[in-house]
């Protein structure tokens, strides 16, 4: 029988909710056997709620169960630093790879074992494994700007050619990338399969006669890839039975580090879904900016919807773990002083068919402004008013938005004026002190008949 891959990706909060997970792993145990490999292509051990309090090592449990032949490395792996993605790449039962990314003139984890590729004996056949990362890491991930990366596409072509003449029956790529980039390695390499990470837009396709898998994100699926015929399978992880352990020891750690307490009630659930997320007005996308003017007083508020992870709706008894996992990143509520002029432009910014690379989505929830479609253009709101191109207004918004010209580049760390605390603790704070009472209040533009 031809070698079959279970691919998996992009984790990140999936742990939080110990069943979900677990219920991965229990697709995984059911469906292995002595011809399968096990791979991962990236943000695997984090972002989430235990990812920040045991820096991305909450992910072992699920590894010791699931005891992965392979795994790529993810930008968001990278959040919370490199020694602690060495100390748990060394901790794992897996092999480690990634091609395209060293530090100080070698590559990265070298010395922790992660290695440019591998070789998996699978029943009677051996496959070669590459990994890659995207080269747009450093504008993503603080504290990254140290590594150096190579092209992905030339990475892959280096050692899928050097795996061939090595002997492999199989060469698969782990592509943490661009949909470019990993479109461009099934094209333009000689793999037998690309299996992403990175984008959440689930789905699989054929590049080229080369299987092209992205399972999304938070282990709601699994993909299964022949890699003698090519034919690709879906499976709905979250139909499968919980893997025990991984139960037990994560809500553990949930319990052991107080993420339990219940701090709000909501009855009419709150999406967590990525259609909603970046579709425009979106109950969740409001109370997390809700949160942050109340607690900084600024005249307007914005959350990036990138900011914002994917999840099970927020529901019922809502706890401390459940409000971190909306935005697990340790980023503190900053407020800038903006023009109106700058206001007006990063209101446009928000447009994801305005800035390249953003696609057709809207990217910014608001608190404390309206913003109306006018004229084939936006125009803003501020206490019932148009925004004035002469005025001055203040914005409160996560600092990564700062740091990074992916989303609204308008913003830069000369506009701050003043620095609150991490934003999941204002999100904490807020729910505590108000509640959980979002509505949808016309806040943007009904984008229901975009194409």
């Amino acid at each position: 029988m031809p070698p079959r891959v279970l691919h998996y990706s992009d984790l990140e909060n999936a742990y939080d909710t110990p069943e979900r997970v677990a219920r991965v792993a229990g697709l995984v145990a059911d469906r292995r056997d002595a011809d399968t490999l096990v791979a991962g292509s990236g943000d695997n051990t984090g972002p989430g709620v235990l990812s920040l309090v045991t820096d991305g090592r909450q992910s072992l449990d699920f590894f010791d169960a699931v005891d992965p032949h392979v795994d790529t490395v993810g930008n968001h792996d990278f959040d919370h630093g490199f020694d602690a993605l060495r100390g748990t790449v060394e901790d794992s039962p897996q092999q480690w790879v990634l091609a395209n990314v060293s530090l100080d003139g070698e590559s990265f984890g070298a010395s922790n074992g992660i290695e440019p590729s591998t070789t998996v004996a699978v029943d009677d056949a051996t496959v070669g494994v590459v990994g890659v990362l995207d080269p747009a890491t450093p504008d993503m991930t603080p504290g990254t700007d140290a590594l150096d990366f190579e092209d992905p596409v030339g990475a892959v072509d280096r050692e899928s050619r050097r795996l061939r003449d090595d002997g492999v029956d199989h060469v698969v790529a782990l592509a943490h990338t661009s949909d470019d980039d990993s479109r461009a390695i099934a094209a333009e390499t000689d793999v037998d399969a690309v299996l992403a990470g990175h984008s959440h837009h689930q789905h699989a396709t054929d590049v080229d006669g080369t299987p092209f898998t992205r399972p999304g994100a938070t282990g709601e699926y699994v993909y299964e890839v022949d890699l003698g015929s090519g034919e690709v399978t879906l499976h709905d992880a979250q139909e499968s039975e919980p893997e025990p352990a991984v139960v037990a020891a994560l809500t553990d750690r949930i319990a052991d580090e107080g993420l339990d307490e219940v701090v709000a009630h909501v009855s009419d659930p709150l999406s967590r879904d990525r259609e909603r997320r970046l579709g425009g007005e979106w109950r969740l996308g409001n109370f997390v900016a809700d949160a942050y003017r109340w607690k900084t007083g600024a005249d307007v508020a914005l959350q990036n919807g990138g900011g914002v992870r994917e999840g099970p709706p927020l529901s019922g008894e809502v706890t401390v773990a459940d409000l971190i996992s909306v935005s697990p990143f340790e980023e503190p509520v900053v407020v800038v002083s903006l023009t109106g002029a700058e206001l007006r432009a990063v209101v446009d910014e928000a447009d994801g068919q305005r800035i390249d690379g953003l696609k057709d989505y809207w990217y910014g929830h608001v608190s404390g402004m309206r913003v109306d479609a006018e004229d084939g253009g936006y125009e803003p709101y501020v206490d019932g008013e148009a925004v004035d191109p002469e005025g001055e207004y203040t914005l409160a918004v996560p600092n990564y938005l700062l740091l990074t010209d992916l989303e609204f580049p308008t913003l830069t760390e000369d506009h701050a004026v003043e620095t609150y605390g991490l934003q999941y603790d204002v999100v904490v704070e807020y729910a505590r002190e108000c509640g959980i009472d979002a509505a949808l209040e016309g806040r943007l533009p009904d984008f229901a008949a975009r194409e």
